[in-house]
């Protein structure tokens, strides 16, 4: 995987905040951060990346958007029905294994659909 570019000290994830609080949001090739970083936070969006190019990236927003969808309507609010979304437990679940993506297996994010207790 190519290193993701990184746009530092960004508006635009404050712009996005409209749904919940945006850190860093990850828009296939770029991570945009509120600020400096982290390491973490890095490592997170860097899945997303990984996430994105084997889903050929339209796909991936149309399956977020409709995960999250689906969490509201089964009665989560807003920022539950985010952690719940398969490609951030599988993002948050791993973004401090500096070496997860190394030998992350393809398309890992379907291990965290559904109900399963991994986050």
């Amino acid at each position: 995987m190519k290193t993701p570019i990184i746009i530092k000290n960004s508006k635009i994830p404050k712009a996005l905040s409209f749904v919940i609080d945006v850190y860093a949001i990850t828009i296939w090739p770029f991570v945009f951060i509120r600020d400096e970083g982290n390491q973490v936070t890095v490592n997170h969006e860097s899945i997303h990346i990984k996430q994105q190019e084997e889903l050929y990236v339209l796909p991936f927003y149309i399956l977020y958007v409709y995960e999250w969808l689906k969490n509201l309507a089964n009665g989560m609010n807003k920022r539950d029905a985010y952690f719940e979304i398969s490609f951030e437990r599988e993002a948050y679940k791993n973004h401090k294994d500096f070496s997860y993506l190394e030998k992350r297996e393809r398309m890992a994010w379907k291990n965290y659909r559904g109900n399963n207790e991994i986050v």
